[in-house]
């Protein structure tokens, strides 16, 4: 039997079979283009599907397979009410881990800074010193947040002899034993105690601007804030107030609000380093997902439950 699979942009996924399962692929730029008949849509993290969006989908629709972790980009509740199931592909925690630090090294040191004085030829013509940055062994490192991403940074720390410590919901006492981080009860608490602040939560209506103005001015003078959660966490005016007058030394984003357009106070600084969510974009853990996207789709053919189910109402 042959099975219709929406994708929300041209991804190279090719007509396959699985476990007997002939999948075909059918790229739409809309959703008012999914034909009838098509039992799964496959959306990414950059295919918003409001509840106007889902309440248009064909009723033959039973499954969102999101590409990727994070699932803000769907209206779960509009999803639930229509019976539509959602799945993710959990499968980017340690590329994303690798990203999380990449960022704390190159906003620490000033990496981008320096290649910029490099290529600009300043230090050939000038003579003079690129800039200085700050050390990141035996630094503080802060989690905002405490899942599986957050425990790999926190297990990459250990390495740089970095005391850790996060702050998140719900009390983690003997995971953070394993990983060497102690839990503390504020925000405030976090920053004015943290040289390095790396945020690792899920973008929710309650974590809509959870770290703003209040949040960075208790920040440590000269920390770096590194963001490859979500964009919208942080307040990204406060954030750049922070940067251009302190107490932030520089900032590391991967995620932005209203991405692929980034807030252009950001563009401006030089004290940022910028990466277009490229978390899980390494071929390996593409690989990965692709693998995990189509275990969920083969999983809701034959049970009509996919293997990573999201939690919708």
């Amino acid at each position: 039997m042959t099975r219709i699979v929406t994708l929300a942009r041209a991804l190279p996924l090719p007509r396959i079979e699985v476990n007997g399962q002939v999948i075909e692929f059918k790229p739409v730029s809309d959703v008012a283009e999914i034909p009838a008949g098509t039992q799964v849509h496959c959306t990414t993290s950059l295919d918003r599907l409001s509840a106007k969006d889902i309440a248009s989908l064909p009723d033959s629709v039973g499954l969102i397979a999101n590409i990727g972790v994070g699932v803000d980009n769907i209206d779960l509740c509009a999803a639930s009410e229509r019976g539509i199931l959602v799945s993710n592909t959990p499968v980017v925690t340690e590329d994303t881990a690798d990203l999380a630090f990449a960022l704390i090294l190159a906003g620490s040191r000033r990496v981008g800074e320096g290649e910029r004085f490099l290529r600009s030829g300043s230090w050939a013509a000038t003579s003079t010193s690129p800039p200085l940055g700050m050390r990141v062994h035996g630094k503080t490192l802060g989690l905002v947040g405490f899942g599986a991403i957050a425990q790999a940074v926190a297990r990459r720390a250990k390495g740089f002899g970095m005391p850790v410590r996060y702050w998140n919901r719900t009390s983690r006492p003997e995971v953070g034993r394993a990983v060497g981080a102690t839990q503390v009860e504020t925000l405030a608490e976090l920053f004015a105690t943290c040289d390095i602040v790396s945020v690792h939560t899920a973008l929710t209506p309650q974590t809509k601007n959870l770290i703003g103005a209040a949040e960075l001015a208790a920040a440590r003078p000269n920390a770096v804030l590194v963001n490859t959660s979500r964009g919208g966490i942080v307040d990204e005016a406060a954030l750049c107030d922070a940067l251009e007058n302190g107490p932030l030394a520089a900032a590391g984003l991967d995620v932005f609000e209203g991405e692929p357009n980034i807030y252009p106070r950001l563009l401006e600084r030089e004290n940022v380093v910028l990466t277009p969510h490229i978390g899980s974009a390494t071929g390996e853990c593409r690989a990965d997902m692709v693998r995990r996207l189509l275990a969920n789709l083969v999983s809701f053919f034959e049970t009509g439950r996919p293997s990573d189910p999201v939690e919708t109402a």
